[in-house]
Parts: C-alpha cells; structure tokens; sequence
C-alpha cells in the first residue's frame, strides 16, 4: 500500500452519514472516507449479521466493541474482540465474518 495525496486533516466519523449494506443476515453500516486509493471505514454490524459473500479484498481489521468471528475459506476461524486486530492482503485467504453479538470496527482497505 501506498499512501500518496492525503494531506494532513481530522475525521469526525459522527458527522459521516452511513450506508446501509444488508448481510445474508443483519446489516452493516458504514461510515466511510477515501483517501486517494485508500478507503477508511468504520463499520458497524448488528447483531446477528452475517456476509453475503467470500470477500477476497485485503483489509486490516480493528475491532472497537463487541465480537466478530471471522471463517477463511480453508475452515480456519478467527475470533476478534475490542482491541484485537487482523489483516489480510488481497486475492488470498478468502473469508467472511459474522457476528451473534454485534461489532464494531475501524477497516482500513
């Protein structure tokens, strides 16, 4: 990743009005900037949410509040909660996530 044409500034995420993305189950409601071919996210899934599809886009993950569970293609699961991150680069390790509690998280892709 490359992070070129972003001037300095500040984002109050409270001012971003989200967008509604429906899951196979729940929603998901994203808060989000773009910076050049970067785009930042705050993302929250309600409870119960789950993808409606294997992402193979590559992200780094935060999780703020509550549990996200995340499945890989190969079975592999991963579980994060408030303070624990992952990261994945595009095209491997395709996965999608989905939450019994609710999450939310600071995406970066």
């Amino acid at each position: 990743m490359e992070m070129k044409n972003i001037p300095f500034g500040l984002t109050d995420w409270s001012k971003i009005v989200p967008t509604e993305h429906k899951g196979e189950t729940g929603m998901a409601y994203w808060r989000t900037q773009q910076f050049d071919q970067i785009r930042v996210r705050l993302v929250e899934y309600t409870p119960g949410y789950r993808a409606d599809h294997w992402c193979k886009k590559g992200h780094i993950l935060f999780c703020l509040e509550g549990e996200l569970h995340t499945e890989l293609a190969d079975g592999r699961e991963f579980v994060l909660t408030p303070g624990v991150s992952y990261q994945v680069a595009d095209d491997t390790d395709p996965h999608r996530s989905y939450t019994a509690t609710g999450a939310k998280l600071f995406i970066v892709d």
